[in-house]
């Protein structure tokens, strides 16, 4: 199994940290990884998928392993957190960041793998250089009004569409430690939920409890709107280039609902979608299966270049 190496790099005088696996010459899957979480959510699939050619037999016979590089953005996991009043935290500031972060390493093709908040940067990433992007992995990474669920998004748009104390108060409990595991343990059936490691709420909880965060994740998430905004963008790039894309969905999550992964077929009809089923961090109960899914998928639809 490949060993997964942990690194930083440097991207404006701030420290970027990531997790990267497989040779260096390897075609390569940028993952890029969601609200409250780092790049610690693919600990159990980098190994898995820079192992691809073993792991799935012949199914990628003669081309080799992947090369997996996983960064946590600026502000989560143990990339550098200037405060709020050091950094201007919105989704494109965090896109950007990752654009330079792409470049510092030397990236110039690459598939990406998107959830939860990596799905607007790493769609914001493709809509400024759509010749990068080779194919995208969507695990409840939504692009669709459709894909937001109700009760979820019910004080996220409060707090969008008018920032006082008031609505500012509910979100902060989606950061807590009860708020985070909420976000782990729902829409997971009762047969997978030993599967659930407590280490990854417990992780995350104590991340977000550093100081600072209140703010720099209040920013966020009063940001998200302008991601709105874009779907129309998105929508479009999706239908003028075709990009292959697989949605890979845990059809338990109440914060992105099934309905997210089924509305990519709109403007992809070849999208691939396949209901997990478990919830919002399904690699925590299925990395196993979706680096199979990842595997095939990658084989047959995104060619390597000579």
């Amino acid at each position: 199994m490949q060993q997964v190496h942990h690194r930083t790099v440097t991207v404006r005088g701030h420290e970027i940290f990531y997790r990267e696996a497989g040779p260096a010459d390897a075609p390569v899957l940028l993952l890029l990884h969601g609200f409250p979480t780092s790049s610690h959510m693919f600990r159990d699939l980098i190994p898995r998928l820079a192992d691809v050619p073993q792991a799935l037999g012949s199914a990628r016979a003669g081309r080799g392993p992947l090369r997996l590089i996983a960064p946590d953005h600026l502000g989560f996991g143990r990339s550098a957190a200037p405060s709020a009043a050091e950094f201007d935290y919105t989704f494109a500031e965090l896109a950007a960041i990752t654009e330079e972060f792409t470049e510092a390493l030397g990236l110039d093709r690459f598939a990406i793998y998107i959830q939860d908040y990596g799905a607007p940067i790493g769609l914001r990433l493709a809509l400024a250089h759509p010749e990068r992007v080779t194919a995208i992995v969507t695990q409840n990474g939504n692009a669709y009004e459709e894909g937001l669920g109700a009760d979820a998004w019910a004080p996220v748009l409060a707090l969008i569409a008018e920032r006082t104390p008031a609505t500012e108060e509910p979100v902060r409990a989606i950061r807590s430690l009860d708020g985070i595991r909420w976000q782990y343990e729902t829409g997971v059936p009762a047969e997978f939920r030993d599967l659930l490691s407590p280490d990854a709420w417990y992780h995350d909880a104590a991340l977000m409890a550093r100081d600072g965060q209140d703010e720099i994740q209040l920013g966020l998430i009063a940001d998200y709107g302008s991601n709105f905004a874009l779907y129309p963008a998105f929508h479009d790039y999706f239908r003028s280039t075709g990009v292959p894309l697989l949605a890979v969905w845990g059809e338990g999550d109440e914060v992105f609902v099934p309905a997210g992964a089924k509305a990519f077929l709109r403007d992809l009809p070849d999208a691939e979608v396949h209901l997990l089923p478990t919830g919002h961090f399904a690699l925590e109960t299925h990395a196993p299966a979706i680096a199979a899914l990842i595997g095939d998928f990658l084989a047959r639809r995104v060619p390597v270049r000579p």
